[in-house]
């Protein structure tokens, strides 16, 4: 369990109606109308500005459980949720209060900055061909402190990312909210990995939606955590999709989980699972469940249930993404394969 990749996305609950639209005004200091407001939802391409009176209007679907993100220069972001379209949202923006982070330069720097930036590639776009297409244009804007003491490597930018994948065609505007790599010794070396994780919220234009493009996002879809959720909630298992493992013993679905339809939300109950199954978890705390899983009888992954149950919506994100752990193949595919979360819908 050494390897152990853990992927938090910011998500919470928002509760809006069928082919919507969003509309209000940002206003900053002193009631003064903001123009040029970023306003989007989390993981997604539905995004929009806001106008010379701050005016905005965005388009949503329903039971998507994204959140809304407000962000401009010099202001605190916003995430917004439960949301009620049926009447003008206004914003005031609250002023950064550490718009410039201090920069600490030590005179005893265990590691150069180009090493910093490859281990981070690594673990923030991931090694796949994707990824290796995916270049982040800012990267001067990420700033790096080591903790020999803690062996952790953390990542922070008070800019977001901005990464053109030219192998799927979209740019990302990547707000990092937290970035971490723990390691078990004094290294810059992935081998020594033992836990990394990262969290944010994005925004996705396409810019090249070229056939080549198009096969290589549903090749990236494939065997993704998002498919792996839909699935789950429609109950579409099957040799050419996704089965489930005990070690190496193929298990019935319907009878680990409980899958529940609540009005147009699917509730995913972990049902109890049989003594001795879960081996070499022991260091996992809280573990509920865990079973291997099979992506058309080759791609292998392992699924950690943190949690008893929990809710998967409509674009396949969930309630509960951060007590809900993937190592192997599904956990291979960082942001270098992320496509927007209403990708085929």
């Amino acid at each position: 369990m050494k390897k152990l990749y853990l992927f938090i996305f910011l998500m919470s609950s928002i509760t809006i109606f069928s082919q919507s639209i969003l509309k209000g005004k940002i206003l900053g200091k002193d009631n003064i109308p903001l123009e040029g407001v970023n306003i989007y939802f989390d993981g997604t391409t539905f995004a929009t500005i806001s106008d010379a009176k701050g005016n905005y209007s965005i388009a949503y679907e329903a039971n998507s459980n994204s959140v809304l993100v407000i962000s401009f220069m010099g202001y605190e972001r916003e995430y917004l949720t439960s949301l009620d379209v049926s009447k003008p949202l206004n914003i005031k923006m609250t002023l950064s209060k550490n718009q410039l982070k201090e920069v600490v330069v030590s005179q005893k720097e265990l590691f150069t900055r180009a090493q910093k930036l490859k281990i981070f590639r690594e673990y923030f776009l991931g090694k796949t061909n994707n990824a290796k297409s995916s270049v982040i244009n800012n990267e001067d804007d990420i700033q790096f402190k080591y903790d020999k003491k803690k062996l952790i490597l953390t990542a922070s930018s008070n800019k977001p990312l901005v990464i053109v994948n030219s192998s799927l065609g979209y740019k990302i505007n990547y707000e990092l909210v937290g970035f971490e790599i723990v390691f078990d010794k004094i290294s810059m070396n992935s081998k020594d990995v033992i836990n990394n994780f990262y969290q944010g919220v994005s925004r996705f234009e396409e810019v090249n939606n070229s056939a080549e493009n198009l096969e290589r996002r549903e090749k990236a879809f494939e065997g993704s955590q998002v498919q792996f959720f839909r699935n789950l909630a429609n109950k579409d298992w099957g040799s050419d999709k996704f089965l489930l493992f005990n070690e190496s013993d193929s298990i019935d679905p319907d009878v680990r989980f409980g899958i529940i339809k609540e009005d147009d939300l699917v509730k995913v109950k972990i049902l109890p699972q049989r003594k001795g199954e879960m081996k070499n978890e022991e260091n996992i705390k809280d573990i509920v469940a865990s079973y291997n899983v099979m992506f058309k009888n080759k791609e292998a992954s392992k699924i950690v249930f943190l949690t008893d149950s929990f809710y998967v919506y409509k674009y396949g994100n969930n309630s509960n993404i951060n007590n809900i752990l993937f190592l192997g193949g599904i956990a291979e595919k960082k942001v270098g394969d992320l496509l927007p979360l209403n990708y085929g819908m």
